[in-house]
């Protein structure tokens, strides 16, 4: 069972309200299931000696083990998961970590202006800071009041509930706080760096 889970849970599906009167975005349809969708499959993470850590323009840069990270203060929210290539799923919930919560604990240098999450299998994201900076930005670790599955990026991944999905790393080790923007994996392959999905920004 995922740990430390909050005894409330946030209710985040009403987001799409600040980009207009859909809650699916235009291009998107609605899925009951959860397609399983990665650059290269499922990696084996060997839960003993993952880590997560959180560094660059930081006062106090920060490690943890996958228990220490689970102790950290944790949230619970029901949001909606939009995929870009098209599928929506509606009323997901999660549990782990808000973005917020490493801000605080690294103290981010006022230079800084980009993330870049990093994902054991290489494979990495980029946004403005002030874009994970807002509500609903989550390292996640539970999904549905379980352990968050493998295939679904767990131990840990990102949640980003105001954009497409590939800006959510699964199996997340760690976030980079940038001076200045660098692209990610997708990024550099032609998908959009900002990725709203009300707006279809799917590709540069």
């Amino acid at each position: 069972m995922a740990e430390n889970v909050a005894e409330e849970t946030e209710d985040l599906t009403d987001l799409y309200r600040e980009y207009g009167d859909d809650r699916i975005p235009p291009g998107q349809r609605e899925t009951d299931g959860f397609p399983v969708l990665s650059k290269s499959g499922t990696p084996s993470v060997d839960h003993g000696a993952y880590t997560f850590e959180a560094w660059g323009a930081v006062d106090e840069p920060q490690r943890y083990s996958l228990p220490a990270f689970r102790d950290l203060p944790s949230a619970t929210q029901r949001q909606d998961f939009h995929c870009v290539t098209g599928w929506s799923k509606l009323d997901c919930t999660f549990t782990g970590v808000r973005f917020s919560e490493i801000v605080d604990r690294v103290g981010v240098h006022d230079d800084a202006t980009h993330v870049l999450f990093h994902a054991i299998d290489g494979y990495t994201t980029n946004l403005p800071l002030a874009a994970c900076n807002r509500e609903g930005v989550l390292f996640a670790y539970g999904y549905d009041g379980e352990d968050l599955p493998a295939d679904h990026g767990g131990p840990v991944r990102v949640v980003t509930p105001h954009k497409y999905a590939y800006k959510g790393a699964k199996w997340v080790e760690g976030v980079e706080f940038l001076t200045e923007r660098t692209l990610g994996y997708w990024e550099k392959r032609g998908y959009s760096d900002t990725a709203n999905p009300w707006n279809e920004e799917r590709y540069s």
